[in-house]
Order: structure tokens, then sequence, then C-alpha cells
């Protein structure tokens, strides 16, 4: 018999779920550890954040749906890794503390024969003095509760509109080294959207403010796409959909500070400026949940097995090396970690090598440069294939079985520009691959054949259908497996 533990249910964990308890035989285990209660479809958010849907439209019971399942679900926070056990009892285990009201706080060492960190991010708010929901001054759609409080504050300012007073509205990344430009990509758009519904449009100022070197970076070094039998770079698509809704931006920025009703940000250049607003949305950086790992002795290996930014190493070449010399090939295939055959990381969790996009540093010393995307269908991709591999291992082969190296996948993405039924419009875009391979696509590192975008009203049904496909399936109801991740 033997057990996986999965620490996290966001995509990657509960797609790992899914499938290790559809492909291990009953003799196996598999344990679900998540601090959260419920499983949230986090690409809608950003419609609860402008009111066009309820938490509980993006939300389900984890423990409900588990029931069903021979996944033992716990309700926790993974704290801490002992690989390799203790002098007096060598099984590896994992150190969680509960987070079910009942058994708040409570610690519990849980043993595993495989563990899958699919931790996800921590919401770095703190990197920014003044950021966020909680303790600062701007509102996220990062949880399906802090889109709620958006749309809040959002219909208190279209009241405002509506009242003959003028607003500013800020959307998009708080700090230099973010990463995750498409949850706040599609916000903005639905924030215009909604005030164009609501007659307002004309007294609001909208504002775009990124990290990133051009619009359209998207931490992905840009990319060229086939639009209309035409190859086009991202800038030119991106900044072309923000001319035609007077949306304005601001690239090559840091934020440094927000007050209430102030945005204080570097550009690359070393320059220093103020933006005043009403309303702001700006996504946090992110960084790892803060696990911590012990040898047997009780040492501290922490760094053996995590980056400095707190997310877990894997099988990646993390050779420091100049801009020029990376390389699709240092991106990892397997998710395995090094010197530990039965641990692996998917999804945000694991530590990539580097930054796809070109690193920068404002003239001050300040990094601003995305860092690079793991969410979506590459978060799945992992996934599944470490999902396999397990099963592979557990039933006998000696490593890894399944490779999904994300310079060897491609990704599609549906960003929602309003989310009216027969108003609304979708961009939908596909980019192979993910990471640029100039040694195969030298003119521009992807494949032009398999990298497009279009934008429509047929998009924005696409992603509503899928919003209910993917639900139906983590919800796991007749026929999901038949299903596409």
């Amino acid at each position: 018999m033997a057990r996986v533990v999965i620490l996290g249910a966001g995509l990657s964990g509960h797609t790992m779920a899914r499938y290790l308890n559809l492909w291990l035989g009953k003799q196996h285990e598999i344990v679900m550890v998540s601090p959260n209660a419920k499983w949230n479809w986090i690409p809608s958010n950003i419609w609860v954040g402008v009111g066009r849907m309820t938490e509980q439209d993006v939300t389900f019971d984890l423990a409900e749906v588990y029931r069903k399942t021979r996944v033992d679900f716990r309700q926790a926070k993974g704290l801490s890794l002992n690989p390799e056990g203790t002098a007096a009892d060598a099984r590896p285990f994992v150190t969680v503390e509960y987070t079910l009201p009942a058994k708040a706080g409570q610690r519990e060492d849980i043993h595993y024969d495989y563990l899958v960190n699919a931790t996800g991010p921590k919401l770095n708010f703190g990197a920014t003095e003044g950021l966020g929901p909680d303790h600062g001054h701007t509102v996220s759609v990062c949880t399906a509760s802090h889109a709620l409080e958006a749309n809040h504050k959002f219909q208190e300012n279209i009241a405002a509109l509506r009242a003959g007073e003028k607003r500013t509205f800020v959307i998009g990344t708080g700090h230099g080294m973010c990463t995750c430009q498409g949850a706040a990509f599609e916000y903005i758009y639905n924030i215009d959207h909604e005030l164009r519904e609501a007659g307002v449009r004309d007294r609001a100022k909208i504002v775009w403010i990124s990290n990133e070197y051009e619009l359209g970076d998207f931490g992905m070094g840009g990319v060229h796409i086939t639009r209309g039998g035409y190859v086009t770079n991202g800038k030119t698509f991106a900044e072309s959909l923000m001319v035609e809704r007077g949306i304005e931006w601001i690239t090559r920025a840091h934020v440094k500070k927000v007050e209430a009703g102030k945005i204080h940000y570097e550009l690359l250049d070393g320059s220093f400026h103020e933006l005043e607003f009403d309303f702001s949305m700006l996504i946090p950086p992110f960084a790892g949940v803060g696990l911590k790992a012990f040898d047997q002795a009780g040492g501290d290996i922490t760094p053996q097995l995590f980056a400095p930014n707190g997310f877990m190493k894997v099988d990646a070449d993390y050779t420091p090396r100049p801009y020029l010399e990376w390389s699709g090939k240092d991106w990892p295939k397997t998710y395995q970690t090094p010197g530990y055959r039965n641990i692996f990381a998917v999804g945000i969790a694991f530590a990539p090598p580097h930054l796809i996009s070109k690193p920068m540093q404002s003239a001050n010393g300040t990094p601003i440069n995305p860092a690079p995307p793991r969410t979506g269908m590459p978060s799945a991709a992992m996934a599944m294939a470490v999902a396999k591999s397990i099963r592979d291992m557990i039933n006998g082969a000696d490593k890894p079985t399944q490779s999904a190296s994300m310079a060897e996948m491609g990704a599609a993405c549906v960003a929602s520009t309003g989310s009216g039924f027969f108003s609304g419009t979708a961009v939908t875009m596909t980019v192979y691959p993910v990471v640029p391979d100039f040694e195969k696509y030298p003119l521009h590192g992807r494949d032009d054949n398999l990298t497009f975008g279009e934008i429509g009203l047929a998009g924005h049904w696409m992603k509503y259908l899928l919003h209910h496909a993917f639900i139906y399936q983590a919800k796991m109801k007749p026929g999901w497996t038949l299903m596409p991740d």
C-alpha cells in the first residue's frame, strides 16, 4: 500500500487528486491537505469583482466533493517537511496545522510515500507598503472573497459617477516583480464594459499600470500572434484593445507604495511618479507559502529544497547564466525534487529556473520585470503528468514516466473583455510553446501556426461555457473523465 499526500487543493492539486482517485487501486491512500474549505475557479473571480457572478457561482465545498471519492480531505495547512523522517522513525512525513474550526491550531504529522507540493502562491501584499484589501488601500480579485469586496467598492464608485462625480480607476500590478498580469488584464476590460453598460464611462478615467516592458508581455517575453492571416506582436494587439476603449497605460513600472487615493511608482528610467485614484485593483507579487524542511537530525534543510522566494526546487537547471544563454532546456520536465524521488511540485509551487521575459533593473537598481506565468493549462498539464508518474512508480517504475515541460507545451487563454451575453467579448489566444524555443523557431521563438489571437463575442460565449464545464468537471460529476483538462 502507498500513501500519496497532496498539499493544496487548487487547480493543480485538485487535478492530481481527481486522477489519482481514478487511477490508483483501492489499497492505496490519497490524502488532500488544504487550508481552504472551498475550491475556487479563480478565472471567474473577475466577474465576481464586477457583480456579474456571486461567490457561490465560482466556488464549491471540497469536503462534499471528496466525500464521494477515496480522497481523505484534511482542512489544514502544511507547515514543514521531514523527507528523511526522524532518527527514531525513518518514514518521511509532513507536519500540518488544522484550519477546520473544530480542530483549529491542532498539529499532525502525516506520513507519506509520495508527496506533491501544489500549495500555489502566497499573495505577498506585504511586499508593497499599502497594497491589498486587508491592510492596504487597493482591492484584489485573487480570491472569491476579495472579489466580493472589490465589487462592493466598484458599485460605490458607479453610484458616485451616476451622481455626476468623476472617478479614476487604476488596474494592474502592484510590484515590479509581479506575475499573473492576465487577471488584471481581464479585469480592466470588464471595468470598462460595466461602466459603459451603466452609462457613466464618459466621467471615468481608466489607467493600466504594469511591470511589463511593453503591453502584451504577460511574463512570456511578449508574443507574436497570427490574426486575420497576418503576424503581429502582442504589443500592437494589446495597445489596439486599450486605444479602442480609451484606456491609458503606464508600463515598466514598480509600485513602491500605496497611500489612500495615491500610488507612488518608479519607472525603469529611474524616475519617480504619483498617480491619484478612486478605485484600484493591483495584483500582488507571489511567493512560496513558507514551508520549511528538516533532515533526520532536525537540521534545517529548507534552502536545499526551496529557492529563496519559497518555491520548491525541481528538476530544472538553476545554474545562473546570462539572459542570452537561457534555454527551454533549463525548464523542468518531471517536477521531481532533486535528492528525493518521492517529492514533486506542480503549478505555481515549483521554482522556475529563470524569468521568461528579459530581466530589467531601473536606473536605481530596482528589478522591474514580470515573473513567469504558471497557471491555467500548464498547471493542469503538470498535474496530470505527475499523477501518471506517481501511478507508474507505485506500480513498479523506478523513475517518473511522464514529461510536461513548459518549453514543450502550448497554452490557450480566453480573456474576458466584457461579460454581457450579447454585448460582451473575449480575447482568445493560443501560445506554443509557453517558453520560447529560438533554436526550433528562430524568427519569434514560437510556432506562428499555433500562436494566434482573436477577439469577439464568440470568445465570450466560449469563456462562459468553459466556466461551467470546468466547475462541472472539478465536481467530478458524471462523464467528467471524458472532458479535456
